[in-house]
């Protein structure tokens, strides 16, 4: 064999080294790259998509296949025309970028004055860049001046006491690293908040720190976890996040469309995924809603509202809203509790005040038309422990969050003659119509009770009897189904892969998504159980044969279901108005529920309710009948949802005993939660509270106008006659 010549025995032995560190007796060329000591990122020269002139040095990530740079030095001063360029420490312990022409193009500063024997800019699988002193101390790093990318543990100041506030800053376009308009980072107005800007101007903004130091935890559907924390050191705030072992690759972005991003390398497909995006909806924009208007994200579709005691000034919101009833001032106006919100922009940051004493500062400012407060005990060791936050004049970029997630109370001025007006009306049409409607529960349990003595006798003997109740879900399993089974890459494409923008709300049971689904882009609602949800597979097992054998205009269509691995989803026809909850409970929505609306609401639930305790083959005990579970479609006709806690009788069954008692306390008829005996009679309770709730427009347990009584059936029933006879007189 012939020997290899050594020039290329000394050039496969510095390819087969991966060094992570510059020194001043090396320095990094064209063609060379440092290589992080487990191979995560690299650093080097590159020339992006779509240029053949300009190059940068920059870190990027060395085992994914799809450029992807976090980190550019000289992203406003690239190497021209494609002239070599090289990074060198220097002699004082700086780096420094040189075009071949010896011009400095980019440089550290560290404030060093001599050399220091043993200096290194070392790459490390975080992905920081770092000069690093040989007792070990950073004089420099880059993740003290980041360009448009976070990565995990990066920190990011909200606050400084040194009054230099480093931002991400966009790239100008796709495939130009320069600094375009869009930056974010903390508000130095405040120090409580970060923006996006789009120049001077803000372009999206979040919600005020209320102390918390985990600010959010999200999980995605890959199963890795990623957590927001910030920290407070002696005043000054940072932000920052971590993600668990084993996650796939994981950034914080600012694109230069100005969209801040969570991505996620997804191995499968080969590409980066976003599951967090802001500003998502077009309602979320800055200010978007105007003064005292809020975005919606509650809604199906986010859209802008009015808060409670406001009204529209205008034909669309680019006005904002207007008050229904001025301000009086003093003890004339009163200040109602909204939760849930993304507190406004424009605060004043009031120090070393209690909860009263921030109320109080609000109450006797006429100018002050809102207060929010916060507790910001959190272990920092801060002298001032408390955020009073109050706001004078208009209210600007509010949002309201998804089943208050996120956000929080927010307390508002308003006229006491505007609430009032609404206390007077619910005092007095309450006793009347609580009175009528329990007269209705009364006749339905006596409708039940009549129709269930024609039954079919579809068993004959006690031990047919007991082995039917003993083996309901063997024997629904070995039905045939009637129902389309949905593959589930069908499932995902519906759904833009279970994207947190297509999600319709959350339960104990998992979470509910709008899809389209097939090529006519039918509109559906997909149930994804969580593993950890209380229903597993008998119940979910439950549910499919059953409602498939259920056919009526006030029972949820089931259009189809899909089993793939540990996934258990449920294909609904799709309801835009999605719960009733969602409008009895929410002072912004409930104007919608007009009285009419309300007993076309009772009247369809009974119907159902009625359909499936006598109507159809199979006799159904729902056992959890609840506002939540109660659908409306466009033109409000409501439908019964989730059948997976439900039984069913045979026979002559009455009612049966159990020990395993499911549903949600309040609704649930005494027997069956005490002694787990339940019949059509348990239906016909939650049916019961169901109709007060709707009357009302209170929960089963809320405390508003209820402060001597324990519950809403104890209020209703100390309710006086003369109330009655009140109300028949003002007819």
């Amino acid at each position: 064999m012939t020997p290899l010549p050594v020039f290329v025995l000394l050039s496969l032995v510095c390819f087969c080294i991966s060094d992570d560190r510059l020194t001043t007796a090396k320095l990094l060329n064209a063609r060379d790259k440092l290589v992080s000591s487990g191979g995560v990122f690299a650093l080097g020269f590159f020339t992006p998509a779509n240029s053949t002139v300009d190059t940068y040095i920059g870190i990027w990530y060395n085992k994914i296949p799809q450029p992807t740079y976090v980190w550019v030095a000289n992203r406003d001063n690239p190497i021209k025309n494609g002239s070599p360029g090289k990074l060198v420490m220097s002699s004082n312990s700086d780096l420094v970028l040189s075009d071949s022409q010896g011009r400095t193009l980019w440089t550290t500063t560290n404030n060093f004055t001599s050399a220091t024997t043993g200096t290194a800019a070392i790459l490390f699988d975080s992905g920081n860049l770092v000069i690093q002193l040989p007792n070990g101390k950073h004089i420099w790093q880059s993740f003290d001046y980041p360009t448009d990318t976070a990565l995990p543990d990066m920190v990011l100041p909200l606050s400084t006491n040194d009054g230099i506030l480093r931002r991400l800053v966009a790239w100008k376009g796709p495939d130009d690293p320069g600094t375009s308009d869009y930056s974010m980072g903390g508000d130095s107005s405040s120090d409580l908040q970060v923006v996006i800007w789009n120049g001077t101007r803000p372009y999206w903004r979040r919600s005020a720190w209320d102390g918390s130091l985990v600010s959010g935890l999200y999980q995605s559907i890959t199963g890795f976890i990623l957590t927001e924390i910030i920290v407070d050191r002696g005043g000054e705030l940072y932000m920052t996040f971590t993600v668990s072992q084993g996650s796939p690759s994981l950034r914080m972005m600012l694109d230069y469309k100005g969209t801040f991003k969570f991505l996620a390398w997804n191995s499968n497909s080969s590409s980066w995924e976003a599951f967090i995006e802001h500003p998502s909806p077009i309602c979320e924009r800055y200010a978007y809603c105007g003064p005292f208007g809020y975005c919606d994200a509650a809604e199906t579709v986010p859209k802008c509202n009015c808060l409670s005691g406001f009204e529209p000034d205008g034909v669309n919101f680019s006005r904002g809203c207007r008050r229904k009833e001025d301000l009086k001032c003093g003890n004339n106006d009163i200040f109602s509790t909204l939760r849930g919100m993304k507190t406004p922009d424009k605060f004043l940051y009031v120090r070393n005040r209690s909860f009263d004493q921030c109320t109080e500062e609000c109450k006797r400012n006429c100018s002050c038309s809102a207060y929010a407060y916060a507790n910001l005990n959190n272990g920092s060791g801060a002298a001032d422990q408390s955020r009073c936050l109050i706001w004078l004049g208009g209210l600007v970029d509010m949002a309201k969050f998804r089943d208050g997630g996120g956000g929080e109370d927010l307390y508002l001025r308003l006229a006491s003659s505007t609430v009032d007006k609404e206390i007077n009306v619910l005092k007095i049409i309450l006793p009347i119509v609580a009175s009528l409607l329990i007269l209705a529960s009364i006749c339905l349990v006596w409708i039940c009770k009549s129709r269930g003595k024609r039954r079919i006798k579809e068993i004959k003997n006690k031990h047919t009897r007991q082995h039917l109740q003993n083996s309901k879900l063997n024997e629904l399993e070995n039905e045939s189904i009637d129902l389309p089974y949905i593959c589930f890459e069908d499932i995902v494409t519906a759904t833009d892969n279970f994207s947190d923008y297509k999600l319709l709300g959350k339960g104990g049971f998992g979470k509910v998504y709008k899809g389209l689904l097939g090529g006519g882009g039918k509109e559906v609602a997909v149930k994804r159980l969580s593993k950890s949800s209380g229903q597993g597979a008998d119940e979910f097992r439950n549910e499919v044969v059953l409602i498939a054998k259920l056919q009526h205009r006030n029972l949820v269509r089931l259009l189809g279901y899909c089993t793939h691995e540990d996934e258990k989803l449920l294909i609904y026809e799709y309801l835009p108005n999605k719960s009733l909850d969602a409008f009895l409970f929410d002072a912004t929505r409930n104007s919608v529920l007009d009285w009419l609306t309300r007993f076309k609401v009772i009247k369809g639930i009974a119907r159902g309710l009625l359909y499936l305790h006598q109507d159809s083959r199979l006799t159904i005990i729902h056992r959890d009948l609840k506002a939540s579970n109660v659908l409306l479609d466009a033109e409000m006709n409501p439908k019964i949802s989730d059948f997976g806690m439900a039984r069913i009788f045979g026979g002559n069954e009455q009612q049966a005993n159990t020990i395993r008692i499911v549903g949600t306390y309040g609704y649930m008829s005494p027997e069956y939660a005490m002694e787990g005996s339940f019949s059509v009679k348990s239906d016909t309770y939650s049916f019961g509270v169901l109709l007060l709730e709707i009357v009302s427009g209170l929960k089963i347990s809320s405390a508003h106008f209820m402060t001597d009584f324990t519950n809403l059936i104890a209020y209703v029933s100390k309710l006086k006659c003369s109330n009655i006879q009140q109300l028949k007189q003002s007819y």
